[in-house]
């Protein structure tokens, strides 16, 4: 996940609360209906910060993602299989994987470091069958799945010759060691006392977060330990491996061996040091190799290095491909591989090299020289068309299959590239590389709609832009928005009387003004003439049910009108500064918006150029407009004056009358997301589609009946993580989509039995 979407979604991860219970006084949960789950096709879209391939297994390969969960590839359909959608919204912290350790003696078993966020929960989640089921051990150190440095690793390890031990390299909270596969740790204190004359690389007060204390660990970013590796061939089968490398997040002292099974580390004679490690690697032939960075990454990087070393003699050689103080540019080096068949064929990656591109890096000579690829790779987009537009960047792992000499794969911010041919590079040919990315959908998407003609779907992407949909199951030909490119399209709205008008905002992009318009459901858009002054970012966008008033809220800034596609604007007076306006459904003169900070309900019958507040009061819930992401507001499509109040902490509250009257839905304790869809057979009001807690059960609920009562459509096995931006298919009964944290668009429909 990139860095705008972490600024945009950073402050909702403290509302993860556990969810109420049960009590035997309180009726029974809603009835539940069974329903088909799916992604809505893009391809990828976010960083997957590593691959874990089984050493004895063909084809077993698992990858992890910074925000959006863990994933087995299923070689026999060819596309990869999510291992974490029975994630709650409770444990959403959960969803970035820090790292993936397997078995190499057991290849069932796999083991995943799970927690987004240091100030966060965090797990060690345990599988015996390949990811279809978990065990669960909270742990007290923190991790940092989506925090500087997600892509180093692995920091999980599992002995390769006995299999009941694991180690752990924290962030902030030194080595860990489980010895009954994972189900509890404890702390490794022997590696507190290195000898190091640089600060304290794990557990120590110098070692602590940035945010907790400075000190010059605290300014150098650090995340501690970043890799443990283990030396098969120094125990037999069955026997504790005794000797095992450590890498630690400094530019100082940073390797480290023990050699009685980690009771005891020393530092490691003739180390490099100026760097940072990335990733270290044991290969078979038993040469330790060494990726490394000035910066943890991933967002800079201005120098790097590759280094290999012979253990038995702590003979250390610089191998690097080409030195960043040579460039033209600060790079440094990402992840390094050898190929299992011939160890002595070795590929690295740049990282943060931009222009013109990243490199990849081939050597048949153990590093003595190297190949580039970039110059005659082809690329195949057809997957996922969008990707045309983008260039491989955040190559924080490259792997070569360890069965087959010929396919290498590698991550990116936005994917992973796949090559069936990377021997031919040896003979001076082509390499030809696919984007191997069927089924891993990680995005945030920001915004969603469901027009009632047009595209089934459209939505706004962190990190991306944006997507037409008019196929669910394909990402769309068509790629990105055509028009103005933002790397977030925060906001998205149609007109309700002619719903192939559209609005977006969105942030981040080619420069364009930061708002556009499109006049034929999303096909092509043109950017407004102007933005409303004062502006500070994106923010709200909303457009009159006739589509010829735009009421449009910059982040930071009061809400502004235009009647002429933004030439002019004019300020809406009686909101105040970041107040979000929301459109009547039908009629073009109404506009709406809820002050959080007095419980009001305001709304305009002059097209938005005055707002009054209406009689009803309601519970204030935050401060200013918004409630700080606590509230929002929905009018329901073909209805007039009738509206929809999310609290998040409240509950549900149907407004009617414009604002005239209001009541609250009494079954419905908690409210996230609410949308519209299609109305059930024999009914005329919208299906409701609510992601909240109905009775004291946190889930996603539908409604016939406009709120009176609930059915749960999805299950414990389909939770998803964090769940927003709800909306119903207005041409289909029954189907819902939402957005998520990490796993891009999730569309649903009931099953046919």
């Amino acid at each position: 996940m990139n860095t705008g979407v972490f600024r945009l979604f950073s402050g909702y991860f403290g509302l993860f609360l556990a969810w109420p219970l049960l009590s035997p006084a309180q009726p029974p949960p809603p009835l539940s209906h069974s329903y088909v789950w799916r992604n809505v096709a893009m391809g990828g879209g976010g960083f997957v910060t590593g691959l874990e391939t089984h050493p004895r297994q063909k084809d077993l390969i698992y990858a992890r993602t910074d925000v959006g969960g863990a994933y087995r590839w299923d070689a026999a359909a060819r596309r990869w299989i999510s291992l974490t959608d029975w994630i709650s919204m409770a444990d959403n912290n959960l969803m970035g994987i820090e790292s993936i350790a397997l078995d190499p003696l057991d290849s069932n078993r796999v083991y995943l470091a799970a927690g987004t966020y240091d100030r966060g929960n965090a797990a060690i989640l345990r599988s015996d069958d390949q990811g279809r089921t978990f065990q669960r051990t909270d742990v007290p150190f923190k991790m940092g799945g989506n925090e500087m440095g997600r892509f180093n690793g692995e920091r999980l390890a599992v002995d390769p010759n006995q299999g009941e031990i694991i180690f752990f390299g924290s962030r902030l909270d030194g080595l860990w060691k489980s010895a009954d596969r994972g189900a509890t740790w404890h702390k490794v204190q022997s590696f507190l006392n290195t000898g190091s004359t640089q600060p304290s690389p794990a557990g120590s007060d110098a070692a602590a977060s940035p945010r907790r204390r400075g000190g010059a660990f605290g300014q150098q970013q650090a995340v501690g330990i970043v890799s443990v590796v283990f030396a098969p061939s120094s125990a037999k089968p069955g026997q504790p491996t005794p000797t095992l490398y450590a890498a630690v997040s400094t530019t100082g002292t940073n390797l480290y061996r023990s050699n009685d099974g980690g009771a005891a580390w020393e530092a490691m004679e003739g180390q490099p040091i100026g760097l940072r490690p990335n990733h270290l690697l044991l290969a078979p032939d038993g040469v330790l190799y060494l990726t490394c960075g000035r910066e943890p990454g991933p967002n800079t990087m201005t120098d790097g290095a590759v280094w290999k070393c012979d253990p038995a003699r702590n003979a250390w050689t610089d191998i690097t491909p080409v030195k960043p103080a040579a460039s033209d540019q600060p790079f440094g080096y990402g992840d390094i591989t050898v190929d299992a068949l011939h160890p002595s064929t070795i590929m690295v990656t740049t990282f943060a090299h931009w222009h013109p591109h990243d490199e990849i890096f081939r050597s048949t000579n153990s590093g003595a020289s190297w190949t580039p690829l970039w110059s005659q790779a082809q690329w195949d987009f057809s997957s996922a068309p969008y990707t045309q537009s983008r260039t491989p960047h955040w190559m924080g792992d490259i792997k070569i299959n360890p069965f087959n000499s010929d396919q290498v794969l590698f991550t990116t911010g936005y994917g992973i590239w796949s090559c069936r041919d990377v021997t031919q590079a040896d003979a001076g040919k082509p390499t030809h590389w696919t984007f191997l990315d069927d089924g891993l959908e990680e995005t945030v998407p920001l915004a969603l709609i469901s027009p009632p003609l047009g595209p089934h779907l459209v939505s706004g992407v962190g990190d991306i832009d944006g997507f037409r949909h008019d196929n669910l199951n394909d990402s769309p030909q068509q790629g990105l928005f055509q028009g103005p490119r933002y790397g977030n399209t925060e906001d998205l709205a149609f007109a309700g009387l002619n719903p192939a008008v559209l609005v977006r905002s969105g942030a981040g992009g080619d420069g364009s003004v930061r708002a556009a318009i499109s006049m034929d459901g999303g096909s092509t858009w043109k950017a407004l003439a102007s933005e409303p002054p004062n502006r500070a970012g994106a923010g709200a966008i909303t457009i009159s049910a006739d589509g010829k008033i735009i009421v449009w809220t910059p982040r930071q800034t009061a809400p502004h009108f235009t009647l002429d596609l933004g030439t002019t604007w004019t300020p809406c007076a009686g909101l105040a500064s970041g107040a979000r306006v929301v459109a009547d459904a039908v009629n073009p003169a109404r506009f709406y918006s809820f002050d959080a900070s007095a419980g009001k309900l305001l709304a305009s019958t002059n097209g938005a150029a005055a707002f009054a507040a209406t009689p009803i009061v309601l519970p204030a819930t935050g401060s200013g407009f918004g409630g700080a992401n606590n509230s929002s507001l929905s009018p329901a499509p073909g209805v007039e004056g009738d509206l929809w109040l999310v609290l998040r902490d409240s509950g549900l509250y149907h407004l009617t009358d414009a604002g005239a009257a209001s009541a609250k839905i009494q079954n419905v304790q908690e409210a996230f997301s609410v949308g519209f869809g299609m109305a059930a057979p024999g009914k005329v009001y919208p299906a409701l589609y609510l992601a909240g807690s109905v009775r004291g059960l946190q889930a996603i609920f539908r409604s016939d009946d406009a709120g009176a009562t609930w059915v749960r459509i999805n299950d414990d096995a389909h939770q998803y993580g964090w769940v927003s931006h709800v909306t119903g298919d207005p041409r289909v009964y029954g189907r819902v989509y939402f957005a998520t944290g990490g796993r891009g668009v999730i569309y649903g429909e009931p099953s046919a039995q």
